[in-house]
């Protein structure tokens, strides 16, 4: 998948581009961006949906920038605005395969506004850190080529009295004055609204749709809930509800062992480690099948985790074990006691002198992907299934002021957040204001009391998603950064 998609950028682009890109060839770019595809691409961030799904909607837009840019005579670029979440380098590996560690990763925000494929190339490896030494090796390669084009449809260069002479607009000079604007939240507005308002009527049948076949579907399996993982589009998720609302009706005897449960539409099926029913979406209906008939069974198998999650509980001063869906990767029910049942033993050889109810009210999640133990600001301790046990205890007992202050401070920033929602809801007349779930809320709440302060009349019945970029979907929805200017 991920050579397939190094090659799939730039392949589409057609030969005849290529050769007029100012100095990289197709194959160098590719070679050049490599680092930059390892260190961000989607398939490297299984354990991290949120940061995944960041990256997956950056990388569309990045393809759609560089396929504009080596469309024949286009001359209109508007700064794009990209974040993606790089892996973190090993900083004495030298094979790049090899050379991100499980360690993090890091957010990189940056805005392009290039007008060749080699500028381009170039602030992409910069804004990330990356190094560019290998370009210059490239850079020189493709110079004969460079030249011996170089008088072949070579367009004319006026001077610039010609332009001041006759009134006309120097096309460079508007260039570059594109590229010193930096994309403004009204600007983007101005320019987006009447694409986004047409997707959104398109879309509002469908919307009507799926609210009806969800509904009809929750009271008829008395769920509690029905949710996506993925953020698919309208037509997409009604097929999958149509999918189920089959199934109901050829197997409706096996579907009683779903009552009172949440079913989750994802990549896989199962139950997660929330203990909600996960149907993959590339699953046919006899695997749909076998999880409902085996649900008796993951409810026993719900019951052993929830045993385990008490004994460490107990090993640990009665810190609360947790699964945060938002924040954590989506994990079986299998997986999950796996973890567990891993971290329990290990505690146990340990025999750490927590005393007992001493860290009664605090909370803490399992990562198998980390080394060090953290805090983080919502006041839960994020702790690596391979931690040192002197570490931990070491750690927990030096951190848990600051957590019980922490967990404080989130009930009243979620408080906030949501009075912010819903004055910025009623002030602006949306049908829809929320967030992606890798936008914190402290940044949701910086970016609504920025809004209420502006007069936005373009939002009136839109749908609105605070996100990390600027972005129209394809049923209407907005997407803007939190920290838009």
């Amino acid at each position: 998948t991920f050579y397939y998609f190094i090659r799939l950028c730039l392949e589409k682009i057609p030969l005849q581009c290529i050769l007029q890109s100012r100095t990289l060839s197709g194959a160098d770019a590719i070679n050049a961006l490599r680092p930059f595809y390892f260190a961000v691409h989607p398939d490297f961030f299984g354990q991290h949906p949120k940061e995944r799904e960041v990256n997956e909607n950056s990388l569309k837009r990045l393809n759609g920038y560089l396929e504009n840019l080596q469309k024949p005579g286009f001359r209109s670029f508007k700064p794009t605005q990209l974040t993606f979440y790089v892996r973190e380098r090993e900083p004495n590996s030298s094979n790049v395969q090899e050379s991100f560690s499980a360690s993090g990763f890091r957010a990189v925000s940056f805005t392009l506004h290039t007008r060749d494929l080699l500028s381009t190339v170039l602030d992409i490896l910069n804004s990330c850190s990356l190094s560019t030494e290998h370009i210059q090796s490239l850079n020189v390669n493709s110079q004969p080529q460079k030249e011996a084009k170089s008088t072949v449809n070579r367009p004319i260069k006026w001077d610039k009295t010609y332009y001041s002479f006759t009134g006309f607009k120097d096309p460079e000079e508007e260039l570059e004055q594109a590229q010193r604007v930096e994309t403004t939240l009204i600007s983007w507005l101005d320019y987006n609204e009447a694409s986004a308002v047409k997707k959104l009527k398109k879309s509002l049948p469908l919307r009507k749709e799926l609210e009806r076949l969800k509904s009809e579907l929750s009271h008829q399996l008395q769920l509690s809930d029905i949710r996506w993982q993925r953020s698919w589009g309208i037509a997409h998720r009604c097929s999958q509800l149509h999918s189920l609302g089959r199934l109901v009706q050829q197997r409706p005897e096996i579907l009683k062992n779903v009552k009172g449960h949440t079913v989750v539409f994802t990549d896989r099926s199962g139950m997660s480690a929330a203990g909600h029913v996960m149907l993959g979406t590339m699953d046919v209906h006899h695997h749909w099948t076998k999880i409902f008939e085996r649900l008796p069974n993951y409810y026993k198998l719900q019951k052993r985790l929830l045993f385990l999650e008490d004994r460490i509980s107990q090993l640990l001063g009665g810190i609360q074990v947790i699964y945060i869906e938002e924040l954590q990767p989506l994990l079986t029910l299998e997986e999950y006691y796996e973890t567990l049942n891993s971290f329990y033993n290990k505690l146990c050889d340990s025999r750490l002198p927590f005393h007992p109810h001493s860290l009664r009210g605090l909370q803490m999640i399992l990562e198998s992907d980390r080394y060090a133990p953290s805090l983080h600001e919502f006041g839960h301790f994020t702790i690596p299934t391979v931690c040192d046990p002197a570490t931990l205890q070491w750690f927990i007992i030096a951190k848990a002021q600051e957590a019980r202050q922490n967990l404080k401070r989130k009930e009243e920033m979620m408080i906030t957040e949501k009075e912010l929602i819903d004055t910025s809801t009623e002030r602006f007349s949306l049908d829809r204001l929320y967030k992606e779930p890798s936008v914190s809320s402290a940044q949701m709440i910086d970016c609504c009391k920025r809004l209420l302060e502006e007069s936005l009349p373009y939002l009136q019945g839109m749908h609105l998603c605070v996100s990390h970029f600027y972005s129209v979907l394809q049923d209407g929805d907005l997407c803007i950064p939190w920290n838009w200017k």
